[in-house]
């Protein structure tokens, strides 16, 4: 063959060759010494370099060199490549530099996004805070002026703001009691199964937490899901060396990864979970919090739950239950709380078809509803709450499911003030912004929806700050005299009592209910000490309303790891929740 044929058969394989080949000389290049080209950089979304290790580095002449960690697997993703690039030829990087160049140079546009990726109009970001303070100074001048003015007038005004609030709450407590006695015959018939199981990612959110990550792995590795359906992502933030040191002592499965959050303009778990989002690999998306012993069966029955429901179905909501329900009263307390809340009250909202504001835990969403709202509020402290709203303005359903998570009471005062301020304050900003335009949001909800709204966050609100004078309904059946009598006859000022007291009774019947729906009804004749819990709530809304207007965005960490459990797994499976649920 001449010169000239053996160089046209050359130029011939090579142009046959795979792409990453030509540019064998490069298998050590170095994206760390030579930072990438950022115009190359900004033509790629960063889903894509950072999900499958590929960062466009420089150009040399019409070709975009891109680095990739497997340039084998990385050719299927040539058409896109060249499609954002041009010619494209593939080449290794040295290895471990390139995740480094990715977390540099295209973890930090990812850190902005998990910052902004709600819609500006959808965030809390984006309320004039300066206005609202005005408004809220102009409000606490005229409060001022009642009080310094007409002082019974004042009083009364607000007893009555405070009664109507209450009994708004009851009536729609007391419809959802009625809701959750009706019998649910949606799954009944044939269990259905998935053709395959979904991919799950579980995004695990850590801070500061020595003493709990120790255990974490083993309460995950307790569920019974195949390893390779499912990815487990503890999201860490980069200054936490606490909990990164405790990582480090633990040997990770192949089914969990950590991933490290840089630094941005704020530090929430919003923020993380948005930033952990595009490594997730999974359609479903489920959310733990690092203290959390799932029912080893709670994947499976999420499964088969989605299985079972329409697209629109985006959400599921599981309940959760104390470990350490017997540490103390207030454990106790805590307890019968959230029991109404999970096993009477949510439930009954569900039945109800209102909007329903989720729990941070036990949550699984399916990827594209949360992608198609915009992830959750960077800067909301509630962002479960808030994101359960939001879903319901977008058209989606979420469904609460007979599943159980066990979590550590927040049982000491002063934590639990902490806490409870900052889901207070949260109601207060998700409020707020969900009513900057409450036209919109009539749209969006229905009538029967933007009512229910308006009952579950601004009447929590009202009612928690001006419960000391609904307290003063105590003082008429054992006939001491009522502060407001000179303004009020006696017949409101029984009406009032009687209304107050009834509430109450609600209150205690709602948590009798659920603790015996959770398969611990003795702990129900604790349930007449409420109305001494309570109280705290008013003291964490005054501490709330304090902070929304100086600090609305700051983020209470709740330590955990107080009380360890002693056990890995639940004390009660899904199965006995269910049959305790339908009892």
């Amino acid at each position: 063959m001449s010169e000239s044929g053996r160089s046209t058969a050359a130029n011939r394989a090579a142009r046959a060759a795979p792409s990453w080949q030509l540019l064998s000389g490069l298998s050590g290049a170095d994206p760390l010494i030579q930072p990438p080209d950022p115009g190359l950089l900004a033509a790629l979304p960063p889903q894509l370099m950072l999900e499958e290790g590929l960062l466009p580095w420089r150009r040399i002449g019409p070709l975009a060199l891109v680095i990739a960690a497997d340039p084998v697997a990385a050719a299927r993703h040539l058409p896109r490549l060249e499609a954002a690039l041009g010619p494209v030829r593939l080449a290794r990087a040295r290895p471990g530099r390139l995740e480094q160049a990715l977390a540099l140079h295209v973890g930090r546009p990812l850190v902005h996004l998990a910052e902004t990726r709600t819609p500006r109009q959808d965030s809390c970001r984006s309320l004039p805070r300066r206005p609202l303070l005005a408004a809220a100074t102009a409000g606490g001048l005229i409060l001022l002026t009642g009080l310094i003015l007409a002082p019974g007038l004042l009083l009364a005004g607000l007893t009555l703001a405070a009664a109507l609030a209450g009994l708004a709450a009851a009536g729609l407590k007391a419809a959802a009691l009625l809701a959750t006695l009706r019998p649910d015959d949606r799954d009944r018939g044939a269990v259905v199964i998935p053709a395959r199981l979904p991919l799950i990612s579980l995004l695990v959110p850590l801070y500061r937490e020595k003493e709990v990550a120790s255990h974490l792995l083993a309460r995950m590795a307790a569920l019974d899901y195949p390893r390779d359906r499912l990815d487990l992502c503890l999201v860490v933030e980069d200054d936490d060396h606490l909990t990164q040191e405790a990582l480090a002592a633990t040997d990770l499965p192949a089914w969990a990864r950590i991933v490290t959050v840089p630094e941005g303009t704020l530090r929430t778990k919003p923020r993380a979970l948005n930033y952990a989002l595009p490594f997730a690999r999974g359609s479903i998306i489920g959310i733990y919090d690092a203290e959390d012993v799932p029912a080893p069966d709670h994947l499976r029955r999420v499964a088969e739950i989605f299985a079972r429901r329409g697209p629109r179905t985006a959400c599921l909501q599981g309940a959760l239950d104390y470990y350490n329900w017997r540490g103390n009263l207030m454990a106790r307390m805590f307890t019968l709380e959230y029991a109404a809340w999970f096993r009477v009250l949510l439930p009954g909202l569900m039945r109800l078809g209102l909007a329903i504001p989720l729990g941070g835990t036990t949550l699984f969403l399916r990827r594209e509803a949360i992608e198609a709202v915009g992830g959750w509020d960077a800067h909301n402290v509630t962002e479960d709450a808030d994101l359960g709203i939001r879903l319901a303005r977008h058209g989606y359903v979420t469904e609460v499911i007979p599943i159980t998570t066990q979590e550590e009471a927040n049982c000491r005062p002063w934590p639990w003030i902490r806490q409870r301020s900052r889901w207070l304050k949260g109601y207060a900003v998700t409020w707020a912004v969900h009513m900057r335009a409450p036209l919109r949001l009539w749209r969006d909800l229905g009538p029967r929806r933007f009512w229910g709204f308006q009952i579950l966050f601004l009447g929590t609100l009202v009612t928690f700050t001006l419960a000391p004078l609904l307290w003063l309904g105590w003082l008429v059946p054992f006939g001491l005299p009522h502060p407001l009598a000179p303004v009020l006859p006696r017949p409101a000022l029984a009406v009032l009592s009687v209304l107050f007291l009834a509430g109450q009774a609600l209150d205690l019947g709602c948590a009798a209910l659920g603790v015996a729906r959770a398969g611990k009804g003795r702990l129900g004749l604790w349930a007449p000490l409420l109305p001494f819990y309570f109280p705290l709530a008013t003291i964490a809304i005054w501490r709330a309303w304090w902070e929304v207007a100086v600090c609305p965005f700051r983020w209470d960490k709740t330590a955990h790891g107080i009380d360890p459990p002693v056990f890995l797994s639940p004390p009660m499976s899904s199965a006995r929740h269910r049959a305790a649920a339908a009892s």
